[in-house]
């Protein structure tokens, strides 16, 4: 069986439980063509780059597949009727990741210069303004 990566964006104005049912829909959908999912992440609600059917922000999930092409075509057919859905994409991979997502593991941003970027210091290590 074919490997894929697939992600999908729900609208904003959803819960995170019927995002969850969204996907769990889609599972079945996937079993019943013999396929499977073997990573299910829920990435939460975060901002688009611009606005898709008048939303600002989507629910990620991405979606680990081990299935027949017969049965992503299903899937992908059912999510093009659903209008929770904005957007999804499914790409064939030669092996799936294993352990979390790029965008599941967290980074420390206390590695920065104090917090300020490039304007130095905290604010008690700038010069006096004049006036």
């Amino acid at each position: 069986m074919a490997l894929y990566e697939h992600i999908y964006l729900a609208r904003q104005d959803v819960s995170q439980q019927q995002v969850e049912e969204l996907t769990a829909q889609l599972t079945e959908v996937l079993s019943q063509g013999g396929g499977k999912v073997t990573k299910n992440e829920y990435w939460g609600l975060k901002g688009l780059s611009y606005r898709i059917r008048k939303n600002r922000k989507a629910h990620y999930t991405l979606l680990n597949i081990e299935a027949p092409a017969p049965a992503i075509a299903e899937m992908e057919r059912q999510m093009r009727i659903n209008e929770d859905i904005l957007r999804f994409m499914t790409v064939r991979v030669d092996e799936l990741e294993e352990g979390p997502s790029a965008m599941m593991q967290k980074r420390d941003r206390d590695d920065r210069d104090g917090g300020r970027g490039d304007r130095g210091g905290p604010s008690g290590d700038r010069r006096p303004r004049r006036f």
